[in-house]
């Protein structure tokens, strides 16, 4: 993959950079903020890219910095992927981001850069048009609902398919995840699609923006 970091970290971002090239990716930009993120990306364009790195708070003012700059360019540049990296849940973010009607995008905590492979495999997918959800934030966005409501009549696997599906994987991944059959993932999913009253889409990343956007109404 061809990689832009944007990371205020100077370790954190050595440290990326050391590692997507050892395993064989092209760094074709490191930055320390958003205005540099988006200097590179109009230098080398948009097809000279296929994933971001950046994380949320960036400077000069350390708030949403690069959370804005993420949206932009889904917004503008929607083959390039983009994976933001959190050092917290902040749900109004992940909410936000969530909510994009397209693939290509991601959210982990920084703390997933420590499992390598799971980090790598994220990487990747958002650069060929999927999701990839760290599975804490997907927690915590589905305890913030509180209220009576449909989310409350799933059944216990129900509820288990529904946050390894938000995290952004495909009815056979969660199969051999969660170690059931195809089959009884689609009667799960569209069971939870059912009860949540929506409607049911083609791709995971669909899916993912459609039961984030009914949690966070």
């Amino acid at each position: 993959m061809r990689v832009i970091i944007a990371e205020d970290s100077t370790l954190l971002r050595e440290g990326l950079v050391r590692l997507l090239a050892e395993e064989g990716h092209e760094i074709v930009a490191a930055v320390g903020d958003a205005d540099e993120l988006m200097a590179a990306l109009a230098a080398i364009g948009p097809e000279g890219v296929d994933a971001v790195c950046v994380d949320v708070r960036m400077p000069p003012g350390h708030t949403d910095e690069g959370l804005r700059a993420a949206l932009r360019i889904r917004r503008e540049m929607p083959g390039v992927g983009v994976l933001v990296l959190s050092q917290y849940v902040e749900k109004r973010y992940a909410t936000e981001l969530i909510a994009e009607q397209s693939g290509g995008v991601g959210y982990l905590l920084k703390d997933r850069v420590m499992h390598v492979g799971e980090f790598l495999d994220a990487l990747e997918r958002v650069a060929r048009g999927g999701g990839a959800f760290d599975p804490e934030v997907v927690r915590q966005l589905l305890a913030r609902t509180t209220h009576v409501d449909p989310l409350a009549t799933l059944t216990a696997r129900e509820r288990e398919v529904l946050d390894v599906m938000a995290q952004g994987w495909t009815n056979a991944r969660i199969s051999a995840k969660l170690h059931m059959s195809l089959s009884a993932v689609e009667k799960h999913a569209a069971a939870i699609f059912g009860k949540l009253g929506l409607a049911r889409g083609d791709g995971y990343s669909r899916r993912v923006q459609a039961v984030l956007r009914y949690l966070d109404s």
